[in-house]
């Protein structure tokens, strides 16, 4: 099947504002299907359709999809400190309209569903290479969840509607629809903006993708032959490295791109977010010939041309932290 018409649910988000465009140049129609909790950093286009939706109003959703070729499922409760503002509403959101969602656009027509998992499915693990065999161990509802709704996709895969599930690693790197609370990006924006960088714990190993390279990826999953996706689940990742070792990097290139900021000092602190997890990607490069081009050090070079050039305010942005910006607005 050839695919022309794209809805990204949750497309006004972090990785749908760099997405979105991108799509549009390679020819898509795009719907986003966004509730605007963070605003709205998507600018008017040709072939762009911006639908101001909650994906719990499963009807909304369906009707959005008339037309539609393939969903990018990215809309939810984003972190475990976002979730636990309001448990209830982030698992509505999260898992309890998961379902009537694939069922609403399968029943529409949707030939292609890709949904957006993620690595923090595996809690803690001292395996040397997790792969997408490894039990999940969620450590909180939001991991828990994640994970949950990955079989509530499957179960409604056929001939005429492909199911794929991406477990994504943190990513990183600048989007105009920032988030400066992903490891990566709060490192940077520290020893950039406080010259100083603080690492809640050190030793935990996270891996890491730049948010180009996810933008890649669904790129390629909209191109690729059903036949190579059909029922798959795909670890996405890059660098696996410690916070520690990213904290290290990341006051390298702050010292390369902002000589006036010195001497950066890193700081550690304790912390009660344990996850730790080394994952294994070669089943998405073999499969499917995916592969990163870019590292730790590109996504913090990025961020440091952003705020020189001023897309990124040094003040902050409450829009650009889930948490501020869901307590501002009373969602959670």
């Amino acid at each position: 099947m050839t695919i022309r018409n794209v809805l990204i649910s949750g497309g006004a988000g972090y990785v749908g504002t760099l997405l979105v465009p991108q799509l549009l140049d390679a020819g898509y129609n795009v719907t986003v299907y966004d509730t605007m909790y963070y605003g709205c950093f998507l600018e008017p286009q040709d072939r762009l359709r911006v639908i101001e939706g909650d994906i719990r109003d499963t009807e909304r959703f369906k009707d959005a999809c008339w037309g539609v070729d393939a969903v990018i499922q990215l809309a939810c409760i984003s972190n475990d400190p976002s979730f636990e503002l309001n448990e209830d509403l982030s698992k509505s959101i999260n898992y309890d309209c998961f379902e009537p969602m694939v069922v609403a656009a399968k029943e529409q027509g949707v030939g292609r569903f890709i949904y957006a998992s993620s690595s923090s499915v595996y809690g803690v693990s001292d395996q040397p290479d997790v792969t997408e065999d490894h039990p999940l161990i969620p450590l909180t509802l939001y991991n828990k969840f994640k994970g949950l709704c990955e079989p509530l996709l499957f179960k409604h895969a056929s001939d005429t509607f492909t199911c794929v599930t991406i477990r994504p690693a943190t990513l990183c790197g600048y989007s105009p629809r920032m988030r400066l609370d992903l490891s990566v990006n709060i490192l940077t924006n520290h020893a950039v903006n406080a010259g100083k960088i603080t690492v809640f714990g050190g030793s935990q190993l996270r891996p890491n993708l730049h948010i180009q390279d996810m933008c890649d990826l669904y790129k390629l999953l909209l191109e690729i032959g059903s036949e190579k996706i059909q029922g798959e689940t795909f670890n996405a990742g890059y660098q696996n490295h410690s916070i520690m070792e990213i904290a290290e990097m990341v006051r390298a290139v702050v010292r390369q791109e902002f000589p006036e900021n010195g001497d950066i000092e890193i700081v550690t602190t304790p912390t009660n977010d344990i996850r730790s997890y080394h994952i294994n990607s070669n089943k998405i490069a073999d499969k499917i010939g995916f592969r990163p081009k870019r590292g730790i050090e590109d996504a913090a070079r990025d961020l440091c041309q952003a705020f020189k050039d001023g897309r990124l305010p040094k003040e902050g942005d409450e829009r650009f932290f889930n948490v501020k910006a869901l307590k501002t607005k009373q969602i959670a």
